[in-house]
C-alpha cells in the first residue's frame, strides 16, 4: 500500500489534474465556494484514474483509498503554495 501511494504522489498527471482543480477552485471560489468543489475533484481524480488506466495488481477499492490519501496530500502542498504566492503578490 505504501508503494502504491508513493508512485501515485509522483504521477504527474494526477499532480496536473489537482493543480487545475486548485487553479480553478480559485477563479471560481465566489460561485462555487472553497471545500465542495475541492472535495469533489479530489474524489473524482481518485476514482477516475484507476478505472480508466486499470489498477494492476492492487484490487481497485485499495488504489482508490491509496488515491485518495494521495490526493489529499498533493492538494495540501498545491493549496500552500497557492497561499504562499498569494501573499506574495499582495
Amino acid at each position: 500500500m505504501i508503494e502504491l501511494v508513493q508512485s501515485q504522489l509522483l504521477d504527474p498527471f494526477r499532480i496536473g489534474l489537482i493543480v487545475a482543480l486548485v487553479f480553478t477552485m480559485l477563479r471560481t471560489r465566489a460561485a462555487t465556494g472553497t471545500l465542495l468543489p475541492l472535495a469533489l475533484g479530489v474524489v473524482f481524480v481518485a476514482v477516475i484514474l484507476p478505472s480508466t488506466r486499470g489498477t494492476g495488481t492492487v484490487g481497485l477499492i485499495q488504489t482508490v483509498l491509496a488515491g485518495l490519501a494521495s490526493n489529499a496530500i498533493i492538494l495540501g502542498i498545491v493549496m500552500a503554495l497557492a497561499v504562499f504566492f498569494r501573499r506574495l503578490r499582495g
